[in-house]
């Protein structure tokens, strides 16, 4: 099955066809954009067997037939939004981002436009950009949606207060599962992971088969909270359904991957995670995997995925490529520059970690101190941040502070990969020999 992807790069557009599977290019086409009208890079022909491609299809043919295109250029849009996450080609995005200029040029001030526009920001990490829409959006007509996006586009920018002002209201218009999933999102930021299963328990009870990447992604990010929890059986089941809404989904085949890896099984892992890599390859799958084949002495394997994230990872996920090289000791310098790039746009808990823990390992631990503490200031209880928080106080010499974070840390020390929780183990031994070592000095000063 092709798959058009559109990607536009400064003054240029590339129109290009990808496998939906291999995610290789078959034909490329470069023309100016300031030629191209969007409604004709919308309507690019579009082929496949998936309903969204059919509804691309069929939505297309309407603003080919229409006299009054409007309508069926806005469900153009959100069909390539539905194909883009259907199939993590954020070509699709750009696609979608097309039916909304050409929606704007036939509808001026269009709320509809802002909305498809605002939503295509977001996804493509234009936070600050689709900020202002979903105001306008907000201020103009006030719906569950505009609420929503607002929400997110601020939750993205590390402003969680404001952003639980705009879910509660989208809550208050619309209690579905989206609203759900958001509040759950916002509660286990907060630090409160039952509140959040709760919620997301709701939104799953609300998921439904004919949205079925809606009630995947809900029901993996149940998964992903039971795991959490410690009940990894529980945690398993909520990935096979999700597979079963939609089969071959690469979040859920991740997390089936790291529960199956810590319970010592990365031959079936491996099953998992390599399926997920060819869906989506980012960094923080290829990771996954490396750790995988490395648990099964699978070196060589692990280092070809190791390779490919290496050419890849700064530009398709900067921020979790920085914390890799940080967290294997490589180029410490250059996961710094990442980390505070993505901090211009992108300044939430997980990107003042992964800054923290890059400056830790350039060096930089007075530096790296200020920015734990801000991706703790919420009360993320996540091992990962307590593992970060743990090792830059002991390089700061605060003994006691670290030993309190590692012990938080421990508690859920299985979300941690293989290589983490090495280095875990050692700081931890180190840290006791530390304490035993002055709690000894400090009996023997006052037996003097």
């Amino acid at each position: 099955m092709k798959c058009p992807t559109v990607l536009l790069v400064g003054l240029l557009v590339t129109a290009c066809h990808k496998d939906g599977g291999a995610n290789k290019n078959s034909a490329s086409t470069t023309l100016a954009a300031k030629k191209l009208d969007p409604l004709a890079l919308a309507l690019t022909p579009h082929s496949g067997d998936t309903k969204a491609d059919k509804e691309i299809v069929r939505w297309q043919q309407q603003v080919r037939e229409s006299r009054q295109p409007e309508i069926p250029l806005e469900a153009l849009g959100w069909a390539y939004v539905a194909k883009a996450r259907e199939s993590f080609d954020p070509g699709f995005y750009k696609l979608a981002e097309q039916c909304a200029f050409a929606l704007e040029t036939r509808r001026p001030n269009s709320s509809e436009a802002l909305l498809l526009r605002g939503h295509v920001l977001h996804n493509l990490h234009r936070f600050k950009e689709a900020e202002p829409l979903a105001r306008d959006l907000v201020a103009r007509r006030g719906l569950a949606f505009d609420y929503g996006l607002l929400g997110d586009v601020l939750m993205e920018q590390g402003r969680l207060d404001d952003a639980v002002v705009a879910y509660q209201q989208m809550m208050d218009l619309r209690p579905d599962l989206q609203s759900y999933a958001r509040a759950a999102h916002i509660r286990w930021l907060k630090g409160d992971p039952s509140g959040a299963t709760e919620l997301m328990q709701m939104a799953v009870s609300a998921a439904s088969p004919r949205d079925p990447e809606s009630a995947a992604w809900v029901t993996t990010r149940l998964g992903l909270y039971l795991f959490q929890s410690g009940t990894k059986a529980e945690a398993l089941q909520a990935a096979a359904l999700a597979l079963e809404f939609q089969s071959d989904y690469p979040p859920a085949l991740l997390l089936r991957g790291r529960i199956l890896l810590v319970q010592g099984k990365p031959a079936d892992a491996i099953q998992s995670l390599k399926r997920a890599v060819e869906r989506n390859p980012l960094p923080e799958y290829q990771w996954t995997l490396a750790e995988a084949l490395r648990a099964a002495g699978r070196d060589e394997e692990a280092g070809a995925v190791e390779l490919a994230l290496r050419h890849h990872g700064a530009t398709t996920d900067p921020r979790t490529y920085a914390l890799y090289l940080a967290t294997r000791g490589e180029d410490a310098e250059l996961a710094a520059r990442l980390s505070e790039k993505e901090l211009d746009s992108r300044s939430d808990v997980f990107t003042h970690d992964a800054l923290a823990w890059s400056l830790a390992a350039a060096g930089r631990v007075e530096e790296a101190r200020t920015q734990m503490e801000q991706a703790l200031a919420e009360g993320t209880q996540d091992a990962r941040l307590f593992f970060h928080a743990a090792v830059i106080s002991a390089r700061c010499g605060r003994t006691l502070e670290a030993g309190a974070w590692l012990e938080k840390a421990a508690k859920a020390s299985h979300m941690l990969l293989p290589s983490e929780q090495k280095q875990f183990q050692t700081v931890s031994a180190h840290l006791a020999k530390q304490t035993t070592a002055a709690a000894t000095e400090d009996f023997s000063t006052r037996g003097d």
